[in-house]
């Protein structure tokens, strides 16, 4: 396999068909569906000529055994290519190599809003057909792919955040709690603000190990330093009304789509403290279904001298 693209498909599990084609009406939402795609852990390509999809299954040794699947974007752009992508298809299904096609849809009246609105050139314009004209031929070469289509969406009526609802109802394997990858990490002020952070929380107010000598040159790794952060009552206090906003705003965050979220747990330096913040937030996380990495971003600068 090229190291290139072996590089892009790391041991993911994702169920479902080893190939998504995208296709259907230009000006449906197939980029956004694409970008869909590609949140779901998909490796994706746009435009891609009917042609080559062989070529492609080959070079990524489809079926790939629970590795990252591809979604590949096949329309009307490839021109007269476009009119073998079903006989690729039956050659790729005699490979053992399972697909799905999404087709998306959406009414004359609206398609033809969207590209007065983006002011884009219709693929089939050429030679001086109008708008409503190439949309017209477009439906009419179209016609046998979308019978032959595994899930048709209508998005006449639907905004971009419904049609990846939609996509994800159709074919993610996580649910959409699961789905949302969570970044908690711990942080010292002194050594700056991280601007990656989605959320920072400050927990400088807490009492500060560092000024117990015998916990100075401890960070909040080891458990006499996690015990005394623990123990305090305004930790206690403070973790009651940290999870209870925790329980309010993640399910917002699922409901608006977000796909990665970063919580930044910041003290002084960055060794105490937020270490065991940081810790008790991931790990509160992973019990109630989100999925959590937890790390220290500067427990390498802790001043355990």
């Amino acid at each position: 396999m090229d190291t290139q693209l072996e590089a892009l498909l790391p041991d993911e599990q994702i169920n479902g068909p080893d190939l998504i084609i995208i296709t259907g009406m230009s000006g449906a939402g197939r980029t956004e569906a694409m970008h869909t795609f590609e949140d779901l852990g998909y490796f994706c390509i746009d435009n891609l000529p009917p042609s080559l999809l062989r070529n492609l299954v080959s070079l990524a040794g489809l079926p790939l055994h629970g590795k990252r699947k591809l979604a590949v974007v096949c329309d009307l752009r490839a021109k007269e290519f476009f009119s073998e992508l079903l006989e690729e298809l039956r050659r790729i299904a005699e490979m053992g190599v399972s697909y799905r096609i999404l087709f998306l849809d959406s009414r004359d009246d609206v398609l033809l809003s969207r590209f007065k609105a983006t002011r884009r050139r219709h693929p089939l314009t050429d030679g001086g057909m109008t708008i409503v004209g190439g949309i017209q031929k477009e439906r009419e070469l179209l016609d046998s792919v979308r019978e032959m289509a595994d899930s048709i969406i209508d998005t006449s009526g639907i905004d971009p955040r419904e049609l990846r609802k939609q996509i994800r109802s159709l074919f993610a394997q996580q649910s959409d709690q699961e789905s949302l990858s969570v970044s908690v990490f711990s942080f010292g002020f002194k050594h700056g603000m991280p601007i990656e952070a989605d959320i920072v929380i400050d927990v400088r107010f807490l009492p500060n190990p560092y000024y117990e000598p015998f916990l100075r040159a401890l960070t909040g790794q080891n458990r006499v330093v996690h015990d005394f952060v623990i123990e305090q009552e305004e930790t206690k206090r403070f973790l009651v009304s940290w999870k209870n906003l925790l329980d309010v705003i993640m399910p917002g965050y699922v409901k608006e789509g977000k796909q990665s979220l970063s919580i930044g747990v910041g003290c002084t330096g960055g060794q105490h403290r937020s270490v065991v913040l940081a810790d008790e937030t991931g790990h509160y996380l992973k019990q109630v279904g989100y999925s959590v990495s937890i790390a220290h971003r500067d427990l390498a600068l802790a001043e355990t001298n």
